[in-house]
């Protein structure tokens, strides 16, 4: 498996990540995703294998009063490749280039009813700050997770 940051050729496969992993109203639109991809405050990385994208996934920071934070914005496999490792190496890159945008702190929200992802972020060391009812569409509740990065 190849681990690399995005490019804008990748959109097409993103995209088609996006709509397999979520349906409406729960997946971003074409437009917020084009925005998160091409921020400078965000990196954005794809894991593939020969040509095909089998994941992606886009952290963001932001400067702060006293620090940097970052935020998960999505970690997505594509659904015939998970249970391969591939969500663990994705955060590891993420946390890498939060690590190297000066962040000290980086939060994520997971749906309540996700457990495969919140035993993988709790196996990463992330912890569980709270709880924001409504957080998704159809009043799905999301956990706040987050981990203080060294």
């Amino acid at each position: 498996m190849l681990y690399r940051l995005y490019r804008p050729e990748d959109f097409p496969q993103l995209d088609a990540i996006e709509q397999a992993c979520f349906e409406p109203p729960f997946r971003f639109s074409r437009r917020s995703m084009r925005h998160h991809v091409s921020s400078s405050y965000a990196a954005t990385w794809i894991a593939e294998e020969d040509g095909q994208m089998a994941g992606f996934a886009i952290v963001e920071w932001n400067q702060e009063p006293d620090e940097v934070i970052a935020y998960v914005q999505t970690i997505e496999v594509a659904p015939k490749r998970r249970c391969f490792g591939i969500g663990r190496e994705l955060i590891s890159r993420i946390e890498g280039s939060a690590r190297a945008a000066g962040a000290c702190m980086i939060w994520l929200h997971v749906e309540v009813a996700n457990a495969g992802a919140i035993q993988l972020y709790e196996a990463h060391g992330y912890r569980c700050e709270g709880r924001e009812e409504n957080y998704y569409p159809r009043g799905r509740s999301a956990f706040i997770y987050g981990k203080r990065l060294e």
